[in-house]
C-alpha cells in the first residue's frame, strides 16, 4: 500500500488531532505501532510539527471519521489521478560517476552479442545516447581500438532480468516481422533460465560427409595383423643392436 510524504509528520497530526488508534495510524504511515505511541507519550518525533495531510490532499475527511468510528478501517491515500505512475523512472538510465567509464565497453558487448536489440533498448539499459551506440556499431568510435566488451551485468550497469526482457522483446518482434532466426539466433534471444536449460550443443562433428566413427574393437583384423608382422614380439623390440654392432649384454 502506498504510504504518504512526511510520514512521521503526519503521524504526528493524526495523534494531535484525531482520536483514531495507534495501530490505524502505525499502518497508514508504515511505523510500528510502540512509534506511534511513543509520538503520543512526547518520547518519539519531539520538536516534530505536524504535517495535516487533509491541507495536502493525502487525506479527506470523510476517511478520516471512518477510521474513527470503526477501529477495523484500514486507512488510505486519497486518490489523485496525476500522480497514476509517477513511481515509474523517466528519462535515460541514471548511470553512477564511478560506472560511467564502463558503458562503451557494456554497449559494445551488447552490440556484438546482441544486435538484435535496437539503440533505443541499448539507451535504456545503460542510459547512454544513440550516437555513442551508433559509433561503436559502426567501430568510429575515438576509442575502439581500447575498448573489451565486457557484459553490462557483470558491472552492474542493468539487472539480468531486464536485459532477459529486452531480448525476449526484440525477439517477438523479430518473429512477428516473419524474418528467419538461425539456430544461433535463437539461443541469444531467450532468458538466461532457458539457455541453461538448453542441451549443450555438440563440440564435435558428426554430420560431415564420409566421417566415420569407430571403436577400436572395430578395426579390420587385416590391419591388426600388419601391426603386429612390424615389430614382432615385445622382447625383440627392445632388444636393439648398439652402434659399434656388438650385442647387448
Amino acid at each position: 500500500m502506498a504510504k504518504p510524504i512526511m510520514a512521521k509528520a503526519t503521524a504526528v497530526w493524526l495523534v494531535d488531532n484525531t482520536t483514531i488508534s495507534f495501530k490505524q495510524i502505525a499502518d497508514f504511515v508504515g511505523m510500528h505501532e510502540l512509534e506511534i505511541q511513543g509520538i503520543a507519550d512526547g518520547d518519539v518525533a519531539a520538536g516534530v510539527k505536524g504535517f495535516d495531510p487533509i491541507a495536502n490532499n493525502q487525506l479527506t475527511q470523510e476517511e478520516i471519521d471512518a477510521a474513527q468510528d470503526s477501529i477495523l478501517h484500514r486507512i488510505s491515500l486519497k486518490f489523485n489521478a496525476a500522480a497514476q505512475g509517477e513511481e515509474k523512472r523517466r528519462g535515460p538510465r541514471y548511470t553512477p560517476l564511478s560506472k560511467r567509464q564502463d558503458r562503451p565497453a557494456s554497449i559494445l558487448w551488447l552490440v556484438k552479442f546482441h544486435p538484435e536489440l535496437t539503440d533505443g533498448q541499448v539507451s535504456k539499459l545503460i542510459g547512454t545516447t544513440k550516437p555513442t551506440i551508433q559509433a561503436l556499431r559502426e567501430r568510429t568510435h575515438w576509442n575502439i581500438s581500447n575498448i573489451q566488451p565486457i557484459d553490462p551485468v557483470a558491472l552492474g550497469l542493468c539487472k539480468q532480468s531486464e536485459l532477459d526482457a529486452a531480448v525476449q522483446k526484440a525477439a517477438a518482434k523479430k518473429a512477428a516481422s516473419g524474418e528467419v532466426m538461425s539456430d544461433d539466433e535463437r539461443r541469444k534471444l531467450v532468458s538466461t533460465e532457458q539457455s541453461l536449460g538448453m542441451d549443450e550443443e555438440p563440440k564435435i562433428p558428426t554430420a560431415i560427409e564420409g566421417l566415420e566413427t569407430f571403436t577400436l574393437g572395430d578395426a579390420p583384423a587385416e590391419e591388426d595383423e600388419d601391426a603386429n608382422k612390424d615389430f614382432g614380439d615385445a622382447d625383440s623390440f627392445f632388444d636393439l643392436p648398439s652402434g659399434d654392432g656388438k650385442e647387448q649384454p
